[in-house]
């Protein structure tokens, strides 16, 4: 009954809606659609950002995003990604369209703000979520904290990452609980322990039920630049044990990553990259994360990306599009991730206000839609959670 609603909603939604969106000769399929952009949350109280979506074994959806009041309203005259105020929050919807309420709480960090929620869902019903924290010092304290540390903003001091995990459908959670510091990390945090593993990016269960992370680590103070390195849990995320360098240079900055497993069993990660003219690189493992091959340019720009599997096996790949026209932007992918210089860019949004948008994150809806969740703003005005929904 519930995916004979859904398929008859879609039904309903008027052609006049939907863009047409051409794809290569060698992909499988050749049209997709997109239906229409939604607006999940917006309130201009708070600035709204960095959201992901699971749906969970019930087929209810589960929303997270780092929530924190809009500081324009007490007189700022712009935005911050760090603020004391700055905690985690979820909602939920049966179809993945309609969604309304206040968000609820996930969890709020007792040392400072969190940021970047990454939610997944475990087969065995167990959800997870990786987020990282900020706590702001004053600058004649921060004199007495041991070094190195990393320091962001007005004074934020970086905590580290941390998860979070929840057995009966995102009703409660439990932690935070602390991943393992990697050794290339070479930061501590302000009361001088190791800088726990953390990074922005979907983590990915493979098919023997190791659950994988792509992780960052600042391997160098002067200048600063950060790499990227796997971490592998076999026993559902309660522990972590390095594997393998994903991505490392002596120039290049890699960071936010999202990971997946192809049905061959590589294990290929998307990565953000600086100072490399913002182009999006990938890394594959042939050997199940044992090591990776040399990392590559994809090609083209933007950031950061996450990989969905769609059900005929390919792969819906999105990312934020930062340059003018500021939006949203996607590829389909072959199954093995193999086609991602030649697969067609499709532009979902163009009409952002500015850089401060992205961070998309896309769940399936049923055999032939999926909804793409992302940050946004109009005319550089309130942040807010939107979604686009396509029909692939």
């Amino acid at each position: 009954m519930y995916s004979s609603v859904v398929i008859f909603a879609f039904f309903l939604i008027s052609m006049a809606e939907a863009e047409v969106l051409v794809y290569p000769p060698d992909s499988m399929l050749q049209v997709a659609e997109k239906v229409k952009d939604i607006v999940i949350y917006h309130d201009e109280r708070y600035y709204a950002a960095f959201p992901s979506i699971v749906r969970k074994p019930d087929g209810e959806f589960l929303l997270s995003f780092r929530r924190s009041p809009d500081r324009r309203n007490f007189g700022s005259k712009g935005y911050s990604h760090t603020d004391p105020n700055s905690y985690l929050v979820q909602m939920t919807s049966r179809d993945g369209i309609n969604w309304s309420g206040e968000p609820e709480l996930l969890y709020a960090h007792d040392f400072g703000g969190s940021q970047d929620p990454c939610l997944l869902q475990l087969s065995d019903g167990t959800l997870l979520c990786t987020s990282y924290g900020w706590t702001q010092i004053s600058e004649a304290d921060r004199k007495n904290l041991p070094t190195p540390h990393v320091v962001a903003g007005a004074g934020y001091v970086f905590l580290g990452g941390y998860v979070v995990r929840s057995s009966d459908g995102g009703k409660s959670w439990k932690g935070p609980f602390y991943p393992p510091h990697i050794k290339p990390e070479i930061n501590v945090t302000p009361t001088g322990d190791p800088v726990p593993a953390y990074n922005r990016g979907a983590l990915y269960e493979g098919k023997d039920g190791r659950v994988f992370w792509v992780v960052a680590s600042h391997d160098q103070q002067s200048p600063s630049k950060t790499s990227n390195h796997l971490l592998i849990s076999q026993d559902k995320g309660l522990t972590w044990q390095y594997s393998a360098p994903v991505a490392v240079d002596d120039e290049v900055v890699f960071n936010e990553a999202s990971v997946y497993e192809t049905p061959k069993g590589d294990v290929v990660a998307f990565i953000r990259t600086g100072k490399y003219d913002d182009q999006a690189v990938i890394a594959r493992s042939t050997d199940g994360g044992k090591s990776f091959g040399p990392w590559k340019s994809m090609g083209f720009k933007g950031h950061p990306l996450q990989a969905l599997r769609l059900p005929d096996n390919r792969v819906l790949l999105v990312y934020g599009y930062r340059h003018q026209p500021y939006g949203i932007r996607a590829r389909i992918l072959n199954a093995e991730c193999t086609d991602f210089e030649t697969a067609q860019e499709i532009v979902l949004r163009e009409d952002g206000g500015s850089t401060d948008i992205g961070y998309p994150w896309a769940v399936v809806l049923d055999e032939k839609h999926a909804l793409v969740t992302y940050y946004f703003n109009k005319e550089n005005q309130t942040r807010h959670i939107a979604g686009s929904i396509i029909r692939f």
